[in-house]
């Protein structure tokens, strides 16, 4: 089972469905004792990184999180600000992310003379061909984003997948069994269904 971890931070059933339709079982929960006995996680995130960086705070949900995923070595993705909160923090707001992954947010520069947010659909490029996640991404592969930030981490070995708007960007970024992507596969149709597939089924 994956849980979908619900903190409050708005409508998340979306990704509940996309893996409901893919018959993947999954679970929407705040409850401690399902998190504790999920194979895999889910860290959504919509909206501003300080709200959910409090909501994630505030639900208390966080050690049990860091057990699962650090300790018992869980497979959990990120997704959208939930990608975003993997890392250290955000020129978004004020409060730190869970640094599990070495990476600072940062939105892109005015100087790019580019539409913020950037919305709409963007191909990526595999920079790790043999991890699970990206045997299915070709040069026809794209997925839908809607973000003002992006991730940058530490070192190049951490991006899994980058994308150009206005620059080249991290569009996912993954460290042993933790990954964060910058766009919505629930919302990428059948590249986001082969992505999930395989977080589900290989990661």
């Amino acid at each position: 089972m994956i849980a979908i971890i619900d903190y409050d931070i708005g409508n998340i059933s979306a990704v509940g469905n996309m893996l409901h339709r893919l018959g993947i079982k999954s679970k929407i929960t705040a409850n401690r004792d399902d998190i504790d006995r999920a194979e895999k996680i889910i860290l959504p995130g919509n909206g501003a990184f300080d709200a959910c960086a409090k909501n994630l705070q505030e639900s208390k949900l966080i050690p049990i999180l860091e057990k699962k995923v650090l300790v018992d070595k869980t497979p959990l993705m990120g997704i959208c600000v939930g990608a975003q909160l993997l890392g250290n923090n955000s020129e978004e707001g004020k409060e730190k992310g869970l640094g599990w992954i070495k990476m600072n947010v940062k939105r892109f520069p005015s100087s790019l003379n580019i539409r913020v947010p950037h919305m709409g659909w963007n191909y990526v490029t595999s920079l790790q061909p043999t991890n699970p996640l990206t045997k299915d991404v070709d040069c026809e592969t794209r997925f839908y984003f809607i973000h003002s930030y992006f991730m940058e981490p530490e070192q190049e070995e951490f991006i899994l997948l980058k994308s150009h708007y206005g620059m080249d960007f991290a569009a996912a970024v993954c460290f042993e069994n933790i990954v964060g992507v910058q766009f919505h596969p629930e919302k990428s149709h059948k590249y986001g269904k082969q992505l999930l597939t395989r977080f589900a089924r290989d990661f």
